[in-house]
């Protein structure tokens, strides 16, 4: 259950750094790097090893939390997380888009090796963002993501803001394949609650 718990929490880092982005321009670089290197943990041993550190998922554990006390604030990324698991569920079935999102992020993950951390990071984001465009974008429900103009008229800003979004797809993914559902929300929202506590605490 646990597992899932993060995979969950995977899927609200990504939507609350979208709703950072788009509103404010900014997000938690730390907390992106956790979800930008989801995408490349294809073959990783263990749910912990996707994201890397469960520090590096405060942000979303946090989130969680404050979503599953029904706390306001969170509208609009508990809005985008529910999209992003009802996308996936489209996603899944669609094995010709699974096998060119799986093969170009591996070829992404290869380029730009050298390069220091932030400009790397900065030029996956723009090719994953690419990816996005063409492949995931084009699916439905699409994710309409609401903010300031300005910010989402920026090229840097909305690389990131479809790097997150598809980040948050592989979680929702995950989550799935882990045996999350729609009924955890509904009925399970106790036992989600706990295990977030126990990861924060941790």
């Amino acid at each position: 259950m646990k597992d899932k718990t993060l995979a969950l929490a995977g899927v609200v880092q990504s939507a609350e750094l979208v709703r950072q982005a788009a509103c404010h321009g900014t997000w938690s670089g730390y907390a992106a790097t956790a979800c930008l290197d989801s995408l490349f943990a294809l073959e990783a041993a263990s749910v912990e090893d996707i994201y890397g550190d469960r520090k590096r998922m405060r942000l979303g554990l946090e989130t969680l939390a404050a979503v599953l006390r029904g706390e306001g604030e969170y509208a609009d990324t508990l809005r985008y997380t529910v999209s992003l698991l009802q996308l996936q569920r489209k996603f899944i079935r669609a094995g010709k888009v699974q096998a060119e999102v799986g093969s170009a992020l591996l070829d992404i993950a290869q380029r730009q090796a050298d390069e220091p951390q932030h400009e790397r990071e900065d030029a996956q984001a723009h090719d994953i963002a690419e990816l996005y465009t063409r492949t995931v974008s084009k699916m439905t429900p699409r994710i309409i993501v609401s903010g300031q103009p300005q910010y989402l008229q920026n090229p840097r800003v909305t690389d990131w803001i479809r790097t997150l979004l598809l980040a948050g797809l592989r979680s929702a993914t995950l989550w799935q394949q882990l045996g999350g559902g729609r009924f955890d929300l509904m009925f399970r929202r106790k036992r989600l609650l706990a295990d977030v506590q126990e990861y924060l605490l941790g």
